[in-house]
């Protein structure tokens, strides 16, 4: 959600942060803007649309010479998309240039005095406020850029991640952060500045990540001087040495991201657990874990906070622990959990699952988990992210950067990581016989093999995306441990074909949903071997009495549903405890293959965001 890239060196900006750009689209955006300043004349270009839509206004309307430059892609939150809300924004004298990820809640008011003070606006945004609000700042307290900013962020209530630069200072750019990721890139007399490495990778492998009420003043030639917003006092910063490289943030050949991701898995998944499962000596041991085991086996309960497809993931791992470990769990939208005055105690233990480690609703539920005293553990994908550091301990997953919107690798590695935790203490706790134990650590060590099996019907699930592709509605229906895949198997769809698609549990439908069935309704049914076999049987014979469509999702060999069903989508035999990790595929290139006939940016689907950063 929104992207920040700036640069300040010895080369040319331009070609840094336009392709920085082009690196930040996954976030999530509706319009793209650049400044550049080569230190007599800021050169400043704006647009709604893409950042190929920036490129050809740039080549129309400014220079692109300057060594020093900030650009940014907006997704609106105050003002609709458009060319004057797109940033960066000028102060009232022209003099600095800002650009801002987050939102600033109380804007109006600050805007309303500063109009008072004869100050003029041209957009609607909360950040043409703050700039003006820290010149305000400057011009009336006589102080120096950073001094300005500092003051003013202790005036502002929101969330943040901003860049700011005074054409009288011509060497230096002022950064800060609070609940928006911010990272500087430290390079030979250069420094980049990005939400997050991606757009710095080829020049630099060391960054600082700030934490929140962080700010930076980064000097050409000089180092970069952190401090504390409040208190003012100077930080230590710690630079991070980054283990990304180009490769991973490349296409590799595949016409999408959300395609190559979804062939990664079976590579990734070994990944997330390799070093930490040895399955022939029955050993499952994750380093975040170890010495917080008794913090588990001791919980009253497990809370799982989590948004979108980690509360998927999150519900997979209900079931599993309470089944293996047999611990009561509870799955919590993180969006609703911090609303509700929920009852947390010193015996719970939250556990917050995220895909990027920046999302502001979990992150405002782990804070208010420890607020409460619960132990907190984290489960996420990027390494250095705020719910990394802000949470007790943890258990990085392995996915590697996900770009598509649509999450898919972190999905699958997300259950691996919450999977072995459950064995893990099961183990501990004694619930669970060394006979089941050892075939499950022998089970989830085949699961990349049985993915790269379950891939390889692309071409069938292809043709069915053909023959549904122009439906209006989609139902998923699964049971027990595939409910959730269910649900997010029509998540999958909805986010990037439009397709108005809902899971629901397979029990369920006869409750409600089965008034929708007709010939034009296309049901994907989970129907693989499992405890609810027979059951799922009687619920598609339920759909077809009612000339429903049956796509079904079914165990190879399968013959009582392959009857049933119009179209059957093959996977590898699982046990049902780890069912959800080759049943989601079938699932995520259906969706893939018909957003693609359909036309839509499937990377980039129409007003999602890949890291929602802001509430």
């Amino acid at each position: 959600m929104c992207g920040i890239v700036g640069y300040i060196g010895k080369r040319e900006a331009y070609p840094i942060i336009i392709n920085g750009l082009k690196r930040l689209e996954y976030r999530g955006y509706d319009s793209a803007g650049i400044a550049l300043y080569d230190g007599t004349k800021i050169q400043l270009s704006k647009t709604k649309g893409k950042v190929a839509d920036l490129e050809a206004r740039v080549a129309e309307e400014i220079a692109t010479n300057g060594s020093l430059g900030i650009g940014h892609t907006r997704w609106a939150t105050h003002g609709v998309p458009n060319d004057v809300n797109s940033h960066p924004h000028y102060s009232n004298s022209g003099d600095l240039v800002i650009i801002h990820n987050g939102i600033i809640e109380n804007y109006a008011s600050i805007k309303k005095e500063l109009i008072n003070r004869g100050y003029k606006f041209n957009s609607d945004t909360d950040t043409e406020v703050l700039v003006n609000l820290i010149e305000e700042i400057k011009k009336k307290e006589g102080v120096k850029l950073g001094k300005a900013v500092q003051i003013a962020l202790n005036q502002v209530v929101g969330a943040y991640a901003i860049a700011v630069f005074d054409k009288n200072k011509p060497d230096e750019i002022v950064v800060a952060k609070l609940g928006s990721p911010l990272a500087i890139g430290i390079g030979e007399d250069e420094f980049f500045v990005a939400s997050d490495a991606t757009p710095f990778i080829e020049f630099t492998n060391n960054a600082i990540y700030l934490e929140d009420e962080e700010m930076a003043i980064i000097r050409r030639g000089r180092d970069v001087k952190v401090r504390k917003i409040k208190g003012d006092n100077l930080v230590d910063p710690y630079v991070q040495e980054l283990k990304l490289n180009i490769e991973q943030i490349e296409k590799g050949g595949y016409d999408h991201f959300m395609l190559k991701e979804i062939y990664e898995q079976p590579s990734v998944i070994k990944d997330t657990y390799r070093g930490r499962l040895l399955a022939d000596k029955g050993i499952v041991k994750l380093g975040g874990l170890e010495d917080y085991i008794e913090k588990f086996t001791n919980a009253n309960r497990i809370i799982i906070v989590a948004c979108g497809t980690s509360w998927h993931a999150g519900l997979v791992a209900e079931y599993t622990f309470e089944d293996l470990a047999r611990i009561p769990v509870e799955v919590e939208y993180a969006s609703e959990f911090r609303y509700r005055n929920p009852i947390i105690t010193e015996k719970d233990v939250v556990i917050a699952i995220s895909q990027s480690g920046e999302t502001a609703d979990t992150l405002a539920a782990i804070k208010l988990a420890k607020e409460k005293g619960a132990f907190v553990y984290g489960v996420c994908n990027v390494v250095g992210s705020t719910i990394s550091r802000e949470t007790h301990s943890g258990t990085y997953t392995h996915a590697g950067p996900e770009i598509g919107v649509a999450s898919t690798k972190a999905f699958t590695t997300q259950i691996t990581v919450l999977t072995m935790i459950a064995l893990r203490l099961a183990k501990a706790k004694g619930t669970i016989s060394q006979r089941d134990y050892m075939e499950h650590l022998q089970e989830l060590d085949a699961i990349p093999a049985k993915v790269e099996e379950a891939l390889q019907g692309d071409d069938k699930i292809k043709e069915i995306a053909a023959k549904y592709k122009d439906a209006s509605n989609f139902l998923y229906l699964g049971r027990g441990y595939n409910f959730p895949v269910a649900l997010e198997g029509a998540l999958k769809l909805k986010e990037i074909s439009y397709i108005h698609a809902e899971g629901y549990p397979a029990a369920e439908m006869k409750h409600g949903p089965i008034a929708l069935i007709d010939e034009q309704m296309p049901v994907v049914v989970i129907a693989v071997n499992s405890n609810h076999y027979e059951k799922v049987v009687s619920n598609i014979e339920e759909i077809k009495a009612r000339k429903g469509k049956i796509i079904a999702v079914v165990t190879e060999g399968d013959t009582q549903v392959k009857e049933l069903a119009d179209y059957i989508m093959e996977v590898p035999k699982t046990p049902e405890t780890l069912s959800p990790l080759v049943t989601t595929i079938p699932l995520q290139l259906l969706s893939y293959h018909i957003a693609v006939m359909l036309d839509k940016n499937v990377d980039q689907p129409r007003n999602l965001a890949k890291s929602v950063t802001v509430e």
